[in-house]
């Protein structure tokens, strides 16, 4: 998409359903969003937010200004289990999987996002998408210089101000680019702190012949964001949305604010080359480079002596400031500081053949990623002031080392090879496509704590990857697909290849988890019409997946630092239909609606810690299998009206409904279903000297100020003690969960130059 649109904003009134349902083609459920809803949609946001209302997508936001957090499912998966592509890239965490969508790109110069709900592409950069693939891409810069320029300001303090020059064509060399640089910040709308985020976005295309192109990304952020407390459903029941950091500090509150954020910091380089090679052969080469760092910070005692350092028992630290807990103990409070440091290089690379009917396709793509965690420790004085949040001045035990609950080295090398080939008929009414994919990924980690049992670890996955789909034109507005697709994801977290430990305890708090991979056999059969008058689009799907591993996000014990923990759950299976319709502008208004129907259940019994009748730990099972499984709605509706008389006024209103969700993997605990409404107001301004299109925007966030749980943030076996199948007690736990943003109004001002 061209960054000249017809409008300064990129946006075309085009698109039906407001810029909610483009054309889709392809033999799988894909959906989509295009300039003509994200420039409408709050600046502050993400590419997740972005997709909020597509079918079968669930968005759960922290912040109404969708400036943190990325919680998506599809389908029964979390967005740990989707492949998330920025320009061909796999740009979230390699090893976490987290997409990190904030920190890519300013919604300013996001040009298309497409959702892929059940499979990924065969020759896509990718590993863990079991869950279907997201694919967004930028603005590409315009043929003319000038520039664009928007200015937001809003409740929470909100303030944004982002600017981007581009230089048009320069000379004759076919070169055109832009850049563009912003600056966010805002106060949390629960509880102490808030945001500063800096960002820098950057793309440059040379086009020449018949289609040779070569485009450089770049793309720096650098931001700071105060935690969220997540409640657990007592703690919402008593509290509500005062359940949060404190905004004072005394001896030993390590929940004060300043001793508990996140910073995600990263650099990425892309190079999408294409070359014809001849009439009938494309060479396409993606090389990109991407480091991620942190650190994340949270508040935490330790004792002043006595504790450990791994396996081994220090002596007195000799450390100031330590206070007498209620138990008369020794006490030091710090900020424990993970400064996570991830480097990856990669290049993937296809070669497409086309001898008449067929089209054969040959892809290699190669990764090599390192990944350092050095956890540290730094005492905070009376004041509340930390000797350092970033690593440096940590607590040192003599003669010994640092104090660290993990010291990890991790490296992961991937290999993929792919083959496909796609044969058109009947005069190209019919399609049938096949292909094969193999993937290969080796994984290393060590552990320099003391006591560290294994020392180093190591994985090797190998999964060979088919797919098969076929699609028929019945007429040039009617199409119907079927797909057989499978796809894997390599264990996810380091810490499923590392023990965790902590100066409170002596033994690991944490013990590496179960090193199977992900497994996926999915099909689809679908139905889609385009006219001129309306998109449509329906499926139907099943997804069988084995050794499947919710991902649980949670608190190292007696501390405020969260930890990714992957707990196998055997098997899921996922069936359901999914649909939408979008109107193209009909007396300038643009209608959509979407919905999916999912039954997601688990597949087997799963085991749990019990004490049996003699007092002893024992490895029980609850029966839970048939039971629903976890973070997955039955029902999500969306709809929305987009208004624009493509001259001075516009705006949309959309609601969302979310069904209830599990929290418990014995169905004893769940969250209530919630709606929330956002609605757009914006007027352009007639012409201005020197300036393009000026506008004015209104975003009003959950129109309702509806206060609710958007999601569990973990999981639980059980909320109730009860008998194992054995005959054990196994005790119940209590899920966290993600508090959704409340109301919000932001207005921008914004023109192109």
């Amino acid at each position: 998409m061209s960054g000249a649109g017809r409008h300064a904003d990129g946006t075309t009134n085009t698109t039906p359903g407001g810029g909610l349902m483009p054309v889709q083609t392809a033999p799988r459920s894909q959906s989509g969003v295009t300039r003509d809803w994200i420039a409408k949609q709050a600046p502050s946001g993400n590419i997740s937010s972005m997709i909020a209302n597509l079918p079968g997508v669930v968005y759960a936001n922290q912040s109404p200004l969708a400036t943190a957090g990325d919680h998506i499912t599809m389908r029964g998966m979390n967005e740990s289990q989707i492949g998330y592509l920025f320009e061909g890239a796999p740009l979230a965490d390699p090893i976490n999987y987290e997409p990190y969508t904030s920190m890519l790109v300013d919604t300013e110069n996001l040009g298309s996002v497409t959702v892929s709900q059940g499979a990924p592409d065969l020759n896509a950069p990718l590993f863990n998408a079991v869950g279907g693939q997201i694919s967004a891409t930028e603005l590409n810069p315009s043929h003319h210089a000038g520039g664009y320029l928007n200015l937001l300001g809003g409740t929470h303090s909100a303030q944004k101000e982002f600017l981007r020059l581009d230089t048009g064509e320069i000379g004759n060399t076919g070169i055109r680019g832009f850049a563009s640089f912003s600056y966010l910040s805002n106060n949390n709308w629960r509880g102490p702190g808030g945001l500063t985020r800096y960002h820098v976005d950057s793309k440059f295309v040379k086009e020449w012949g018949q289609g040779n192109s070569i485009t450089a990304i770049f793309g720096f952020n650098r931001q700071e964001q105060t935690s969220w407390r997540e409640p657990t459903a007592a703690q919402w029941k008593e509290y509500g949305t005062s359940f949060n950091y404190t905004p004072n500090y005394y001896p030993g509150n390590s929940t004060y604010y300043k001793l508990n954020f996140g910073n995600l910091n990263s650099l990425d380089v892309i190079a999408p080359m294409h070359f014809t090679l001849a009439h009938n052969l494309t060479l396409n080469v993606t090389p990109y480079f991407v480091h991620q760092n942190g650190p994340s910070v949270g508040g935490e005692n330790i004792p002043a002596s006595g504790g450990y350092y791994g396996t081994y028992q220090y002596g007195n630290l000799g450390q100031p400031y330590a206070y007498t807990n209620s138990s008369g103990k020794q006490m030091l409070t710090t900020a424990s500081v993970d400064p996570w440091n991830q480097k990856t290089g990669a290049v993937n690379t296809s070669v497409d053949w086309t001898a008449g009917k067929n089209t054969l396709s040959f892809g290699y793509w190669y990764s090599y990623t390192t990944h350092e965690e050095l956890s540290t420790f730094s005492v905070v004085d009376p004041s509340g002031k930390a000797a350092n949040s970033y690593g440096r001045y940590p607590i040192v035990v003599n003669g010994v080392g640092i104090l660290s609950g993990y010291n990890l080295n991790f490296m992961q090398q991937v290999n993929a090879l792919y083959l496909a080939d796609s044969l058109r008929l009947l005069n190209d009414k019919l399609v049938v496509s096949a292909g094969f994919r193999a993937a290969m990924v080796y994984r290393q980690g060590t552990n320099d704590v003391p006591g560290s049992d294994p020392y180093k670890k190591t994985g090797n996955y190998f999964e060979p990857l088919p797919q098969f789909a076929v699609s028929y034109q019945i007429t040039p507005q009617d199409q119907v697909y079927m797909n057989g697709t499978t796809s894997f994801r390599a264990p996810e977290s380091v810490e499923a290849y590392s023990q965790i430990f902590d100066p409170n305890s002596s033994h690991a708090v944490e013990q590496p988890g179960s090193l199977k991979s992900e497994y996926t056999i999915a099909e689809e059969l679908g139905y889609r019409h385009t006219d001129k008058l309306f998109n449509f689009q329906m499926s139907l799907f099943n997804i069988n997946l084995t050794n499947h591993q919710v991902t649980s996000s949670g608190y190292i014990p007696n501390t405020n630092m969260l930890i990714s923990e992957p707990i196998n759950v055997g098997g899921m299976t996922s069936r359901g239909v999914q649909g939408e319709l979008g109107l193209k502008p009909w007396h300038h208004f643009s209608p959509y609606i979407s919905a999916q129907y999912l039954h997601s259940t688990m597949d087997n019994n799963i085991p749990a810690s019990g004490i049996n009748a003699a007092g002893q730990s024992v490895i029980d099972y609850l029966p839970t299998a048939g039971k629903n499984s976890v973070g997955a709605p039955h029902f999500t509706f969306s709809a929305a009206l987009a208004y624009d008389d493509n001259k001075a006024f516009f705006g949309n209103f959309s609601l969302r409904y979310i069904g209830s969700q599990y929290s418990t993997f014995m169905n004893d605990q769940r969250m209530p279903g919630y709606v929330v409404s956002d609605i757009t107001l914006g007027y352009r301004f007639p012409h201005v000297r020197y300036l393009k299109g000026p506008k004015i925007q209104l975003n009003l966030v959950n129109v309702g100020n509806n206060l609710y749980r958007s999601a569990p943030g973990s999981f639980a076996a059980t909320a109730q003690t009860r008998k194992g199948i054995y005959g054990s007690t196994i005790s119940g736990g209590s899920p966290v969960y993600l508090v959704g943003g409340n109301f919000a109004a932001l207005v921008s001002l914004s023109t192109g130059f």
